[in-house]
């Protein structure tokens, strides 16, 4: 039986997390970001290019969670390449702070997004370390709104540090942070890699 939140806590078995054609299922995927990151039709419009163009690069893979088939958040990434769009922004951060080598040997998380109404489940700490798992490199390297949020907590329960802020992508209104972590990302020590639990 299918619960939502507020209507009883997620079961593990209420979540299914493998791997996802996001090439396939790319609407949905956007769908679920345009509900977590509040985005426009436009917007999406323009990450649908983006998606299907990354999901052609070596190397990318992408994992879902779905509930009673419907997939509710999505994570994925590839292996770091200096000369991709992101590092070419971020390598400068880097460079000035001593750590641009983080751009070399990394696995980078591209999008994690939950469904609004299916966060504070674990859902998103199960996508983004079932995907790290599958990883060559030796750690991963993401970035995320420079603001204090859950979505900055989670990764650093799981090992992220800051490794630059302040960053500004060309269009995006408000600066992130470049965050590193090593692989295997680190796991609560009390099960809360588990998506049945409420603290995400």
């Amino acid at each position: 039986m299918l619960r939502f939140p507020g209507h009883g806590p997620l079961r593990p078995d209420d979540v299914v997390i493998g791997p996802l054609d996001l090439a396939a299922h790319v609407d949905e995927a956007l769908e679920v970001q345009a509900k977590a990151f509040g985005l426009g039709p436009d917007e999406v419009a323009v990450r649908r290019q983006i998606v299907l163009r990354h999901m052609t690069l070596p190397g990318a893979r992408a994992f879902g969670a779905t509930v009673g088939g419907r997939l509710v958040g999505f994570v994925y990434g590839m292996p770091n390449d200096r000369a991709h769009w992101w590092s070419t922004v971020v390598e400068p951060h880097l460079r000035a702070r001593g750590r641009d080598d983080w751009l070399d040997g990394s696995f980078v998380i591209t999008e994690l997004h939950v469904h609004p109404r299916y966060q504070k489940h674990g859902i998103g700490r199960s996508l983004i370390t079932t995907i790290t798992d599958g990883a060559d490199e030796p750690r991963s390297i993401l970035s995320a709104i420079d603001v204090e949020s859950p979505a900055r907590g989670l990764y650093r329960s799981l090992g992220y540090e800051d490794l630059a802020r302040r960053v500004h992508f060309p269009s995006a209104p408000k600066p992130y942070a470049v965050m590193g972590a090593p692989l295997p990302l680190r796991r609560a020590p009390d099960g809360r890699d588990r998506p049945d639990r409420k603290d995400r």
